[in-house]
């Protein structure tokens, strides 16, 4: 009864007001936002850069800190305990508040992102961790009242818009309710054995804290029964489709209303450019329409302040044909082994999602040759990539990083115009990755291939009468064969113009039935890899 009355109030407090929608043409139902139409912009657009940052980054320990430092014996676990002590007495909501981005300048790093190419930027707003990056006004526990005591959107958003990229936002916060269970557990063993974590306190138990007036449960959300298996912690992955028939927890309507009133008031304070939701289709579906209501509002609101044209972008995961036509498709860490029909995105990232000490030390990093090779086999599939660049706590990047956003810098500079406004070819590729079967797994996770790359792998692009082929490494041999474009080629029945290197200039070609033999120049434009424009007609 106590839970429920707590529920109650908070509910009554938080939720009361429902932010009202934008209408128009859209509804809030599949059917009518399949009515949307990508932007071209985006199109071509080809390369954003991800600060995926946010107070998980203060203890510099990697992605989901905030559910595995209440897993007993988990290396989160252990870490915390080692630096804060006991969780019953000191939670993920005190590192908010010790979160202060002292270093952050949001100028300089998206201004550097620029400089590598990327078109637009994107910020996190908010985490499963439920803490909001901007001054929300239905979520307390944000970062202008604790921890940094800045609007992070808001500085984003300005940087962002002052360097000329489009901007968006990423928002994960609907899974909180059933991530934050393990919040709810208790030491099994040691001098703590027994004694909950703070994953249920109150408003009243804050009395002489930092933190007094303010109510946990607004950050943990965990006034409800646990899912069933939650002392698995595993369990959540196949949990994560709201599907009551696995055990999971559903969200009450209160919880569900506070999650559409946070995403419209960040969609009304900056008017984001894209929405990146890291859920199955859209946020809290099937168990809610909250997420169907805020794509509704979001499309609406655009059309309206855009002379009726929708030119912004939301992008959901593990979608139906239906549902692709309502939104873009992300694919997380991976790449669909064929052109897609419809604009996607791949997001990943060069260590983390969250910053990661360890993987600094031991100079884990992916590489800027990795980095070029998914972006070549991404955007010859017509799609896009965006790139976490992992931020630390402090607001800063550290040097290592620096290195590889200078060496895509590099290529950049050399090899962009095969790159930006392009659009799919007959093929995407020719070579012994792009002849092989890869399929995805769940929201992607078989971006492993790109390891596998060698000189050998071609991916194409066309601009107008213009084709571009990008070879993912430098021969041993001074000449290079695109098989693609031999003599008599069901693929290619074209005829070539001319053939330059970008950054080489003019190349020597001959074309026979084994293929384009292009001669490559004694210095090599940039280490990475090149790219041939074949100007045909």
């Amino acid at each position: 009864m106590a839970a429920l009355a707590t529920c109650l109030i908070f509910s009554s407090t938080l939720h009361a007001q429902v932010e009202p929608r934008t209408t128009g043409t859209f509804e809030p139902t599949w059917e009518s936002l399949s009515q949307y139409q990508v932007p071209e912009w985006f199109r071509d657009a080809k390369f954003g850069i991800w600060a995926h940052w946010g107070p998980q980054c203060q203890p510099e320990q990697g992605d989901w800190f905030a559910r595995f430092m209440y897993v007993e014996g988990s290396p989160e676990y252990k870490w915390f305990t080692e630096h804060y002590g006991p969780q019953s007495k000191f939670g993920f909501k005190d590192i908010c508040n010790d979160w202060k981005a002292e270093k952050w300048n949001p100028e300089r790093l998206v201004a550097l992102y620029k400089k590598a190419g990327a078109k637009y930027f994107f910020a996190m707003g908010n985490h499963h961790d439920n803490m909001d990056l901007w001054d929300s006004k239905y979520q307390p526990w944000n970062s202008v009242n604790i921890g940094p005591k800045k609007d992070i959107i808001g500085g984003w958003a300005k940087a962002a818009r002052k360097n000329g990229l489009y901007f968006g936002v990423s928002l994960h916060a609907a899974h909180a309710w059933l991530w934050y269970e393990t919040a709810q557990r208790a030491d099994k063993t040691g001098p703590y054995a027994g004694k909950p974590y703070d994953g249920k306190m109150t408003k009243a138990d804050g009395k002489g804290t930092w933190w007094e007036g303010m109510d946990p449960q607004n950050l943990y959300a965990q006034n409800h029964e646990l899912s069933r298996y939650s002392d698995d912690v595993n369990a959540i992955h196949r949990q994560w489709h709201w599907n009551a028939d696995e055990g999971v927890t559903l969200p009450d309507q209160a919880y569900s209303d506070n999650f559409y009133n946070r995403t419209v008031d960040v969609i009304n304070k900056y008017k984001p450019d894209l929405l990146y939701f890291d859920d199955t289709a859209l946020p809290l579906w099937p168990a809610s329409d909250a997420g169907l209501r805020i794509a509704s509002h979001y499309y609406n609101s655009s059309a309206k302040d855009h002379n009726g044209v929708v030119s912004n972008v939301i992008f959901g995961k593990i979608l139906t044909d239906e549902q692709k036509q309502a939104l873009v498709w992300d694919v997380e860490m991976g790449a669909p082994d064929k052109i897609q029909e419809k604009p996607w995105q791949t997001c990943t990232c060069i260590g983390g999602w969250h910053y990661k000490r360890s993987i600094y030390d031991n100079k884990g990093y992916k590489s800027a040759t990795i980095v070029i090779r998914m972006l070549a086999d991404v955007v010859s599939k017509n799609g896009n990539l965006l790139l976490n660049i992992p931020v630390r706590g402090d607001g800063s990047i550290d040097e290592q990083e620096e290195l590889v956003v200078k060496d895509i810098t590099d290529w950049m500079k050399v090899n962009q115009e095969g790159i930006f406004g392009t659009r799919p070819w007959k093929i995407f590729g020719e070579g012994p990755v792009a002849e092989q079967a890869n399929p995805i797994n769940a929201q992607g996770f078989n971006e492993g291939m790109y390891r596998k790359f060698t000189e050998k792998e071609i991916r194409f692009m066309t601009k107008g009468n213009v084709l571009y082929a990008h070879v993912l490494g430098w021969p041993a041999e001074n000449a290079v064969t695109v098989k693609s474009l031999a003599t008599g080629s069901l693929i290619f029945d074209g005829t070539i113009l001319s053939v330059e290197i970008l950054g080489a200039g003019k190349a020597k070609y001959t074309q026979t039935v084994e293929g384009l033999t292009v001669q490559l120049p004694a210095k090599r434009p940039n280490p990475i890899s090149f790219t041939l424009k074949i100007t045909t007609k």
